[in-house]
């Protein structure tokens, strides 16, 4: 069998995806996960947070959810079915942590969970450190002069 001839042959036997239906479902599910944020914000603000400490509320909030649904394999359910919506930069990065953790738990905390917690999300942290270290610094000696 050719490249070609498989490529046909894979081409004919896979699902179709239905485009439409998952763009609709990550729009709505991506909204929903914006509104509840937006209702957290509201909450912690008439609670008497300023805007900042309301927003970093919102955060921690939003990233315990994330994780706690992930652990007990809710989010990935939603998942299935809002695809990209899920992605919303704050949950799906608590998910991108909490699921090699919850993945590799069979194999203990420290070589299983804890080597595993960062297999995804580590180069992100590592990076985004590290650029605000480098930031700082050109900040800093700029300042001098």
């Amino acid at each position: 069998m050719t490249e070609k001839e498989y490529g046909k042959l894979v081409e004919r036997l896979s699902p179709k995806s239905p485009i439409g239906k998952d763009c609709v479902f990550a729009f709505v599910i991506g909204g929903l996960i914006c509104t509840l944020g937006q209702v957290f914000m509201n909450w912690y603000t008439a609670l008497g947070l300023d805007e900042t400490q309301a927003g970093t509320g919102v955060s921690i909030t939003l990233v315990a959810l994330s994780a706690l649904f992930t652990g007990l394999s809710l989010y990935d359910n939603l998942a299935k079915y809002a695809g990209a919506g899920t992605l919303v930069p704050i949950t799906g990065f608590a998910n991108a942590i909490a699921a090699p953790a919850v993945e590799f738990k069979t194999e203990g905390f420290v070589l299983g969970v804890g080597a595993k917690m960062f297999t995804i999300a580590g180069p992100v942290i590592v990076y985004g450190v590290s650029a605000s270290v480098v930031y700082g610094l050109i900040y800093w000696i700029t300042t001098l002069f």
